[in-house]
């Protein structure tokens, strides 16, 4: 059973930093990609960040490129995602998923459909 677990959403200040945690358990092999949406109410789901772990390749939306980081700890199968220079706009529910790929060009990392597993998500708010 594949679990994910995120952590350390938070009420910050714009311009601050905040760091995520997704904790990864009950898959392997490493032909898959792991990454971060975030959602508003009313609004579609949205990709953030993704490393497709085999590679080590990563990904990023235009909207959070050199600001948002993303890594992971295979030791601990954990995902992060390190998030600077905070805005209002990226306030959000953040949610970490997995999708199998065979090859990394099998998929975009951004298109939610192709994710099969997500966590419960968690709540980053970003005052002006």
């Amino acid at each position: 059973q594949v679990r994910l677990v995120e952590s350390g959403g938070a009420s910050v200040q714009a311009g601050g930093s905040l760091r995520l945690s997704c904790a990864a358990s009950g898959y392997t092999g490493s032909r898959r990609y792991l990454g971060w949406f975030r959602q508003n109410p009313g609004k579609e789901r949205e990709g953030v960040a993704a490393v497709y772990l085999d590679d080590g390749s990563q990904y990023y939306a235009d909207s959070v490129r050199g600001r948002f980081t993303v890594s992971q700890d295979s030791a601990k199968n954990t995902l992060y995602l390190q998030m600077n220079s905070l805005k209002p706009e990226d306030t959000a529910i953040y949610y970490c998923a997995t999708a199998y790929a065979y090859y990394a060009g099998d998929m975009r990392w951004n298109n939610r459909r192709d994710y099969d597993y997500w966590g419960q998500g968690t709540q980053v708010t970003v005052s002006s």
